[in-house]
């Protein structure tokens, strides 16, 4: 079997190419100088583990001996995981953008040896079909364009060039007022579908930060159809096929308006963002649904995404054994064969039909209530719940006996942090310490695998950290570093938390331009130093990092903090007004700037029942520490947030705001008049 130098990487998705007959080259010093050397234009192909369409460009292109030798032949080849690489995506993807009017992938792009590109698109079919050029036969057109028309190619290279710098300028700083939060409360409810819930139509994405900014916004306004469409969405998903119903974890989007056909791959960033919501719709309603919804995506992270070492791996992949969602789908003969007289209660719960809801097989779907379906049967609802969960359990241990979908087990920072800030959240809401010991577990393992000389690394496979991190790896992890530290507030997660809030400013940040960079001043030079500044699938770097500096200024008083997330939220806050979609993480920071944040420190939680009236209660505009005991409190009373504050042998909460702050209080109804 032949072999290319993808062998010796670490991640997943190059490791699936290194067999195939193309030459590939990761993107490093080697491959980028042996263009140089040759005079060669490079072929670059960007994607990740888990994308179905790379697969199905590598099985027609990448895999056919034919087309693999002209590419040696014509170009130097290199494979980059987007994941481990978002810096050389994100700037090739804005070039697709400028180019075609969208991005996506496979992401493909010729660049001159100078890495600047000449010609981009995404998913190329081997022949010409479906109105695409085919990929045998572009390669062919632009290595003889490469030959022959040098000056063509130049000049279309500037062009991108030229274009690709205007990206990167922030536009116009603007006023931080309410009128920034009401128009975009209004524009994002506009994008509202009032049927189904969720933003636009199909394809559906779950928008955590946005479900998150109507919810705060309804709290701020009193406007209360905010809460209940972000509820209807929360409801719609967790009902639908984009909800695994019985293994727990949401699949990356829904296809369809109403959530019922899945894209089935499963992301360790929407199951560390999502479950988040659910923990808000539950300290809005109180509503156990809310509750169980959260637990059992957790519980699936625990289960199935949990690295011996504490660490959570990045993806399933949607195939298994080459179909899309077969790991997921039932027919209902195999139903009724597994659960016997159950079947007939569960098939109608879940909508389970003989002619199935999608290509003859039945994805899992709700869409009755369990009185309907206690009516129906005659019996009561309790007994209908007992068999709805014995069967979902007899059915996933059933299905753990499949093929499972591919596991891309690289860990990286930045998707890590974000598990760890769900595992802290899903902790406040169910007292369950499972959840806490997960996120805690999982920063001593960062600590101590992903930390080099002071520094953080992005990715770790095969004992292997590798690659210098990120604007969002550092922001990430200080918002989990601050999301434990409210929780169990060890004094080294705050010095910690303050010492990388100060390697950002030094490192990332563009005083010219009141944002951060995306890389470090000491990160290899690129055509141009990238930035990220919408919160799509992910949060941006810049949105977290604005919240980060918010969180460290009420903790320390460092006014470096302040005037760093003020200038972000006002050099982006005219444009999330605009779109908000593009900038929920922004404008809940925005929000909670506003609305002045009401700083909560809880001393010696014993009276559980105070303790559990504060952390179930939605309060999306404080901060709320728990100080376990009194040496914690004397570590800590160097810090502003914490001076002047005695520990006391019962509960006790002080609550400060605009500087001033309330004696100790005792009692729910004295916290409630302060709050």
């Amino acid at each position: 079997m032949t072999e290319n130098n993808l062998i010796s990487e670490t991640s997943p998705y190059l490791l699936q190419h290194a067999h195939n007959p193309v030459d590939w080259h990761a993107w490093n010093e080697n491959a980028l100088k042996k263009a140089k050397d040759e005079n060669k234009p490079i072929f670059l192909s960007i994607g990740y583990s888990s994308c179905h369409w790379c697969h199905v460009m590598a099985h027609e292109s990448f895999e056919n001996e034919d087309v693999a030798k002209f590419m040696n032949e014509s170009f130097v080849n290199i494979k980059v995981d987007r994941e481990e690489r978002p810096d050389i995506d994100d700037i090739y993807q804005k070039v697709c953008q400028i180019a075609t009017g969208q991005g996506g992938w496979p992401l493909s792009v010729f660049l001159t040896p100078d890495q600047k590109p000449f010609y981009v698109g995404t998913y190329f079919p081997v022949l010409d079909s479906y109105g695409r050029p085919g990929f045998g036969n572009i390669c062919r057109q632009l290595s003889q364009a490469w030959k022959e028309k040098p000056k063509d190619i130049e000049k279309s290279a500037e062009n991108f060039l030229e274009a690709l710098n205007k990206t990167e300028k922030v536009q116009v700083s603007a006023t931080l007022d309410r009128t920034i939060l009401d128009e975009a409360a209004m524009n994002l409810f506009q994008l509202g579908d009032s049927s189904y819930g969720g933003f636009g139509s199909a394809p559906k994405f779950p928008n955590a930060a946005n479900v998150s900014f109507l919810f705060r916004y309804a709290k701020n306004s009193g406007l209360s159809k905010f809460n209940e469409f972000a509820l209807k969405t929360l409801n719609k998903m967790a009902r639908g096929g984009i909800f695994d119903q019985i293994g727990g974890g949401f699949h990356r989007y829904s296809t369809d308006a109403k959530w019922l056909v899945p894209h089935f791959e499963k992301m360790l960033y929407d199951n560390a963002l999502i479950p988040v919501n659910y923990a808000e719709a539950y300290q809005i309603t109180k509503d156990p649904f809310y509750l169980q919804v959260l637990e059992k995506t957790l519980d699936f992270v625990l289960r199935e995404m949990t690295s011996p070492e504490g660490g959570f791996y990045s993806a399933y992949d949607a195939d298994s054994e080459g179909v899309e969602g077969k790991f997921y789908v039932w027919k209902k003969s195999e139903i009724k064969e597994i659960l016997g007289k159950d079947a007939d209660i569960f098939c109608l719960y879940y909508d389970v039909t003989d002619g199935g809801n999608w290509e003859g097989n039945n994805i899992l779907y709700n869409n009755l209530n369990i009185s309907t379906v206690a009516f129906n049967f005659g019996t009561s609802e309790n007994d209908v719940r007992d068999v709805i969960d014995q069967s979902a359990e007899k059915l996933l241990k059933v299905r753990s006996n499949r093929m499972p979908p591919g596991l891309d087990d690289k860990i990286l920072v930045s998707w890590n942090s974000l598990m760890i800030t769900a595992f802290a959240k899903g902790y406040r809401v169910t007292n369950d310490k499972k959840y806490l010991n997960a996120a805690k577990n999982c920063i001593k393992f960062i600590e101590e695998n992903l930390f080099v000389d002071g520094k953080l690394l992005r990715t770790y496979k095969n004992h292997t950290p590798k690659i210098d991190g990120y604007l969002d790896d550092y922001s990430y992890f200080v918002n989990a570093l601050l999301d434990v530290f409210e929780i169990d507030p060890a004094p080294r997660y705050l010095k910690l938390s303050i010492k990388l809030g100060h390697h950002l400013e030094k490192h990332f940040w563009d005083s010219e331009n009141n944002s951060f960079f995306m890389t470090s001043d000491n990160h290899e030079k690129l055509i141009i130093r990238p930035k990220s500044n919408y919160d799509l699938s992910l949060p941006s770097g810049n949105s977290v990092s604005a919240f980060v500096m918010l969180r460290l200024f009420h903790l320390s008083q460092e006014q470096v903090f302040l005037d760093i997330a003020k200038a972000i939220m006002e050099s982006q806050a005219q444009m999330a007004a605009e779109n908000p979609f593009g900038f929920g993480y922004l404008l809940n920071t925005i929000s909670l700037y506003l609305e002045k944040p009401v700083e909560i420190t809880i001393i010696n939680p014993e009276n559980s029942e105070l303790y559990k009236s504060l952390v179930t209660h939605y309060l999306p505009n404080s901060f709320m520490i728990t100080i376990q005991n009194s040496a914690q409190l004397e570590t800590l009373s160097e810090y502003p947030f914490f001076a002047g504050k005695s520990f006391e042998n019962k509960t006790s909460v002080f609550i400060c705001k605009n500087f001033s702050c309330s004696l100790p209080l005792h009692t729910i109804d004295e916290v409630e008049s302060h709050l």
